[in-house]
């Protein structure tokens, strides 16, 4: 075996590595800026754990979501690394000092970019010696940073030209996010280690009907075949509302979205990787970084808003390789729908240039904002573009932001409307040829043998979910 084999063998107990994952380290260990684009389940965070164990410094790794930092360094413990912290804005003033104060005894420290930002810890993290800095999640800079979090675009800005090398992860990238991944991180001719995100183990099946149909249909689909899966809703309110309906109906099933407590989401989550809660009705806020490899089916109640969404989602299931089944529930009146979520909050030229009018009559950020008729999170985009370009060039950047949601909306249409191979739609949208046929690959190409899918009696006694607050403390620590 190779040094890295062996290294592989002591850390982690695998004989051999995942595709890719060789590539990436040797590249990282030659001090090379790095993007990986590997599929969901391939092991992309050994892809930074191993190496850094050569290195002579800290790791720093900036993650879209505290669950997903939380889940990572929370394994990371499990697996006998100590020296792991995350900083976060659910720490309290005393335990975000204490980790600062103690930084430079950690050799991994998680971070958002949003706390990247605070002087506190920029200044902290100037003083340490970074061996590594990786980026999760990479797509994120992309699909959120220009309209939803702006701070990932400042992520470069940060890190200065004077610094380690940096690996950007993600499993999905088109062109055009590639080019924001290598603009946005102010990487240096990065090597690129990119595989097929096609997974030949999941059928995808797309399904019209009447909006008032939906419920119906999935009660029927979870009665009559296997769980565990996700349900992903357009809104927090339906995935309460619909959790409610199934778990009156008898189903093992529970609600996920950004609107609960912390607590309550990390309850949740541990509940279903331990197989206590059979069915998540989820927002787009669960499943990034969770490590359930067992989830067959994944079933979208909404149209989703662009195909590299789509595709994060789906490649939740079947992680273990075994069959799993993406389905898309369409109603025609879902187009407009979707539409007006993701344009929602986009700022309008007039919103723009009243804001910046309120600011230069003297009125505060937030004032201004208000009367200006935008959001906080519209505020914070528009903050950003003014820092970086004047107004009119700020409104023409938002006009063509909202075209290009456009497009993306258009793309996810044709999967709903094409009478192509689904699985050859998606894969050419990403730059991959499909040219093969194979059983079970989607609704267009036919589906005769799913035996695997339709509901046996269950070999493993269904976990009683708890609630009393000791079972709950239980939960959380693993016990």
């Amino acid at each position: 075996m190779t040094d890295l084999q062996n290294l592989l063998y002591e850390k982690f107990g695998y004989r051999n590595f995942r595709p890719g994952q060789e590539n990436v380290i040797r590249s990282v260990l030659q001090g090379k800026d790095t993007i990986a684009i590997l599929p969901t389940g391939t092991g992309k965070s050994l892809c930074y754990q191993l190496p850094s164990y050569l290195l002579n410094g800290i790791t720093i790794v900036i993650s879209p979501l505290v669950s997903l930092m939380e889940d990572q360094s929370s394994s990371m413990r499990r697996n006998g690394e100590k020296r792991v912290a995350a900083l976060n804005s659910f720490l309290s003033f005393q335990d975000k000092n204490r980790i600062l104060s103690q930084i430079h005894l950690y050799k991994f420290i998680f971070v958002s970019p949003e706390m990247l930002l605070q002087r506190k810890v920029e200044e902290r993290l100037k003083q340490l010696k970074l061996s590594l800095i990786v980026v999760d999640e990479a797509h994120c800079i992309s699909q959120w940073g220009f309209d939803f979090r702006p701070d990932y675009l400042r992520i470069g800005e940060i890190l200065g030209r004077n610094r380690p090398p940096v690996l950007a992860l993600t499993a999905t990238a088109d062109l055009k996010v590639i080019d924001d991944i290598t603009k946005y991180l102010h990487m240096e001719m990065p090597v690129m280690e990119r595989h097929s995100l096609d997974r030949p183990n999941i059928t995808y099946v797309v399904e019209q009907m009447a909006s008032d149909e939906k419920t119906a249909w999935i009660e029927s689909r979870l009665e009559q075949t296997a769980g565990p899966g996700i349900i992903y809703v357009a809104s927090r309110k339906r995935a309460d509302e619909l959790a409610s309906i199934l778990s009156r109906k008898g189903f093992s099933a529970a609600a996920y979205h950004a609107g609960k407590e912390q607590v309550d989401r990390s309850l949740i989550q541990e509940q279903y990787i331990r197989g206590e809660v059979e069915w998540i009705c989820a927002t787009n806020a669960f499943g990034m970084g969770i490590h359930k490899d067992n989830i067959r089916q994944i079933i979208h109640e909404h149209l989703p808003n662009t195909m590299a969404s789509y595709i994060q989602e789906v490649g939740r299931a079947g992680r273990d390789g075994k069959p799993a089944c993406a389905v898309l529930l369409y109603a025609p009146e879902d187009e407009n729908i979707t539409r007006f979520i993701i344009q929602n909050d986009m700022p309008d030229r007039n919103s723009v240039l009243h804001y910046t009018e309120w600011l230069q009559a003297g009125k505060s950020l937030t004032d201004a904002a208000a009367m200006a008729g935008m959001s906080e999170t519209a505020q914070r985009v528009v903050d950003f573009y003014l820092s970086q370009m004047p107004v009119e060039e700020v409104c023409t950047s938002l006009d063509e932001l909202r075209k290009n949601k456009e497009i993306d909306l258009q793309k996810m249409l044709e999967i709903v409307h094409s009478q192509v191979c689904i699985r050859k739609k998606i894969l050419n949208a990403f730059g991959e040829r499909y040219d093969d046929s194979r059983k079970q690959c989607c609704s267009i190409c036919g589906l005769t043998e799913m035996d695997w899918l339709w509901k046996v009696a269950s070999t493993e006694p269904q976990r009683k979910m708890t609630y009393a607050w000791e079972e709950r403390i239980d939960v959380l620590l693993g016990i």
